[in-house]
C-alpha cells in the first residue's frame, strides 16, 4: 500500500502517540511506500512560527530517519485542489486530497469529512 499522511498522522507516528490508532500504525511500518506533503510542512511550519503547535525542528531528517518521502506541490495539484467541491474549507486538507487522488495514495486521516471526497483513506 502506498499512503499519504496527513499532518496529524504524521505528528503522531514521530511522538509515537497513542491517538494514532493501531491499524494505521502497522499500515504505516509495512507500507510499501510513505508520503508527506509538502503542504504537511508548510502547515507544521506556520504552526509552529505562532506558537500553535510543537514539532520536529528538522522535519527533513525525520522524514529520512522514518524512510518517509517528501511529496513535492506541483501546478496540477494546486488545480485539483482548487476543482474540488467545498466539502473542506482547509487548503492543507484539500492538497492533501488532490495529492491523493491524482498520486493514487491511500490518505491516512482522523478527519471524517475527507471521506466526502471519496478518496482511498485510513483511519488514523
Amino acid at each position: 500500500m502506498k499512503l499519504l499522511l496527513d499532518t496529524h498522522a504524521l505528528l503522531w507516528w514521530l511522538d509515537d502517540d497513542a491517538r494514532l490508532a493501531q491499524s494505521a500504525r502497522e499500515a504505516i511500518a509495512e507500507a510499501e511506500s510513505v508520503a508527506v506533503s509538502a503542504a504537511s510542512a508548510w502547515e507544521i511550519s506556520i504552526k509552529q512560527a505562532i506558537g500553535t503547535l510543537r514539532g520536529p525542528d528538522d522535519l527533513a531528517a525525520e522524514l529520512a530517519a522514518n524512510g518517509f518521502t517528501g511529496l513535492p506541490i506541483t501546478v496540477a495539484h494546486a488545480r485539483a485542489a482548487g476543482a474540488l467541491p467545498p466539502h473542506h474549507a482547509d487548503p492543507f486538507d484539500r492538497m492533501l486530497v488532490a495529492q491523493s487522488r491524482l498520486e493514487g495514495l491511500t490518505l491516512v486521516t482522523r478527519d471524517d469529512r475527507l471521506a466526502a471526497y471519496g478518496i482511498a483513506h485510513l483511519r488514523a
